[in-house]
């Protein structure tokens, strides 16, 4: 269907209801919407007043069938970590395995599946790498920087973010102002010669809203190869990032906007057998330019938009001959009109189209500068996608959602995708969610074209569904709830290494009788199931929030080795609680236990990851109205434990700084 046939049955929808209620108006079609978009970052308003724009369009978290965590700018600088994985690590269903210190390569799993299975958007843009091993997202060299707002969407989302989204979304949003001049500084120094700064300015000036931002971090690090596997010298990180909006209103019902993100990190690694000088660059980059444009009196609101995202990595070992030993580059060409409906006060309808273009480019240079460097293994392909999806409010309170995607892959045809749920909130506080989704992922460049490629491979594919109710009191300053959910997964995709003297037809490179390293293939089925949990209660100055989640996420490949092994680095249990008192005066103090239970680094469980407890503290005194002396102490009794075997973690971490709002 083209995007002008999607306007053309919106336009001729719209009339027949604009009679009914001119008052109607369509929500914003962006995911970047920003529906509180002060420095302040909200307020203690109840679920009524809380919007989630992951939906891709603003939408009360009361309408939302899924499960979702929603953190507004006080929420981030009240728990302060400087990366959005360590921040996403104290919401319900989030797992994490990192390679080290900051900066090394971060994978982060919503509810057990994959971390190339969870969709990154960054002021409305997906942002993905298509020239990494499964197309996702690494979370190493993401920081909270200029982020106001940070929404996960729990369970598989692929009907409004199409693949990818199997495991669920994270959405960040960066401020746009709503004064004539407004800004924000943090600075702050610590352990292991960490220091990071971060500062942003806009305004509104006329039609005209604009606002940019910059961070610079620095530390010594920790050596990313464990000191019992020979790991002795400290790998650093440095990473600069800079962010910017801009929004011209040219008429009431007419507005243009550009967006732009770039993060340039530089990490120190480690080889798998001891410390070595080796280091890696990545370079990401984010674009969008958009017309938005309201028709009907604001019953039908529309947007087409252009984005454009690319990442580069490089790793250099100066000890080689020829330094650099990787090479690879990943782009991502998306276009892109959404439209939202309301048909009614309590009907409305969101849709679009999408024609998204991704390439990517890998090579590994030979050490040696008298062996050429082979041509770079290349691949692109092309999805043409449309998608609905109605919320209905057909009594009060009740809340019925339904939704279809198809999306036409170049190589693997249309595939067409379905959801439902319904979210019913009672007059007596208490608010019931069930939903279903299906989830598609096609598999990624990487694993179709590079030296490790199957051009055989099939799409992931995955069902879930959930269900949950939350009980609220006392005007909602105590809530208690929990969730159950499922998901099934069949044709995943995995690695399998090759023997020197195999005889495996796909242990050499294809066409030819050059042997390889190892290959993809189809051959996992996987099963998750489990259980949220949480609760939270704010009395005066007491507010007090916890978490459970447990996570059942087992191979389930018939006749496999591993069948009903729990997959790798995934703990079946682990828990969160934090309390933090304000006192009259403005001064705040709290802490925070996280624990994780025991886990296994891959699938066939040789290697066991202990259980773990991390404490954090925090402590904020307001200087003025404007600027905050803060000091956050994060692992304080420095236990050791590992999320990825043979890597190190952080240990004791001491930082203090000042926070300016103006």
């Amino acid at each position: 269907m083209k995007i002008a046939q999607l306007l053309a049955g919106a336009a001729l929808l719209a009339p027949g209801v604009v009679h009914a209620q001119q008052t109607v108006e369509a929500p914003q079609p962006d995911a970047a919407a920003m529906p509180a978009r002060s420095e302040s970052g909200g307020s203690n308003a109840g679920n009524d007043d809380i919007l989630v724009t992951a939906t891709r369009s603003p939408q009360s978290i009361d309408r939302i069938a899924s499960s979702v965590t929603v953190l507004d700018k006080k929420t981030i600088d009240r728990d302060g970590d400087l990366s959005v994985a360590d921040l996403l690590l104290r919401t319900p269903g989030v797992s994490l395995s990192r390679n080290g210190g900051y900066g090394t390569a971060t994978s982060l799993r919503i509810r057990g599946a994959e971390s190339d299975q969870t969709v990154v958007v960054i002021d409305g843009v997906k942002l993905n790498d298509p020239s990494s091993t499964g197309g996702g997202f690494n979370f190493g060299n993401l920081l909270v920087g200029d982020a106001a707002r940070i929404e996960v969407l729990r369970g598989p989302q692929s009907i409004l973010w199409g693949s990818q989204a199997i495991g669920g979304v994270v959405n960040i949003v960066t401020p746009l102002p709503d004064r004539d001049l407004e800004g924000s500084f943090d600075v702050e120094a610590g352990s292991r010669n960490t220091v990071s700064g971060r500062a942003a300015i806009g305004g509104t000036t006329g039609p005209l809203a604009w606002r940019i931002g910059g961070q610079s971090f620095t530390t010594d690090g920790v050596s990313a190869l464990a000191p019992e596997f020979g790991g002795q010298e400290k790998d650093g990180y440095t990473n600069r990032s800079a962010a910017g909006r801009a929004l011209l209103t040219l008429s009431p019902d007419i507005s243009a906007e550009v967006r732009g993100y770039y993060g340039h990190g530089r990490t120190e690694i480690d080889g798998f057998s001891g410390d070595t000088p080796e280091y890696s660059l990545n370079d990401e980059f984010v674009g969008y330019a958009g017309l938005n444009f309201a028709l009907f009196d604001g019953r039908l609101r529309n947007r087409v938009g252009y984005a454009y995202t690319d990442t580069d990595r490089d790793n250099y070992n100066p000890a080689r001959e020829r330094e650099q030993t990787f090479d690879a580059s990943g782009n991502n060409y998306r276009l892109e009109y959404q439209g939202s409906l309301a048909v009614t006060d309590r009907i409305d309808a969101t849709f679009g189209a999408e024609h998204e273009i991704a390439r990517f480019s890998s090579v590994s240079p030979p050490a040696s500068l008298a062996t050429p460097v082979p041509d770079p293994a290349r691949g692109r392909t092309e999805i043409n996608s449309v998608y609905g999806q109605v919320n209905a409010e057909i009594i009060d309170g009740l809340t019925l959602t339904g939704g279809i995607r198809n999306d036409d892959h170049n190589r693997y045809g249309a595939k067409t995708l379905f959801s439902g749920g319904g979210v019913w909130k009672l007059p007596s506080g208490t608010v019931l969610r069930a939903s279903y989704s299906e989830g598609f992922k096609a598999p990624s460049l990487y694993q179709l074209y590079s030296e490790y490629g199957n051009e055989a491979l099939s799409p992931e594919r995955a069902k879930g569904w959930e269900a949950g109710a939350e009980q609220r009191f006392l005007d909602e300053r105590i809530a208690i709830g929990a969730t159950y959910f499922e998901r099934r997964s069949n044709n995943l995709i995995d690695y399998f290494g090759c023997s020197g003297d195999g005889t495996d037809p796909m242990c050499f490179v294809p066409g030819t009788d050059t042997p390889r390293y190892g290959y993809y293939s189809n051959v996992a089925r996987a099963f998750a199931q489990g259980i949220e949990a949480a609760g939270r209660a704010k009395f005066g100055g007491l507010s007090v929030n916890a978490n459970y989640t447990w996570t059942l996420s087992e191979d389930r490949s018939p006749g496999s080795a591993t069948e009903g092994n729990q997959l790798g680095r995934r703990p079946r249990h682990s828990w969160y609680a934090s309390a933090d008192y304000t006192l009259p005066q403005g001064a705040s103090f709290g802490g925070a236990v996280r624990w994780s239970g025991e886990s296994f680094d891959t699938v066939s469980h040789a290697t066991r990851l202990d259980s773990y407890t991390l404490v954090d503290l925090r402590l904020d005194v307001p200087i003025s109205d404007r600027v905050t002396l803060f000091a956050r102490g994060e692992n304080v009794f420095d236990e050791a434990y590992r999320t990825v075997a043979r890597y190190s973690t952080l240990g004791r971490t001491i930082r203090a700084g000042l926070r300016g709002r103006f």
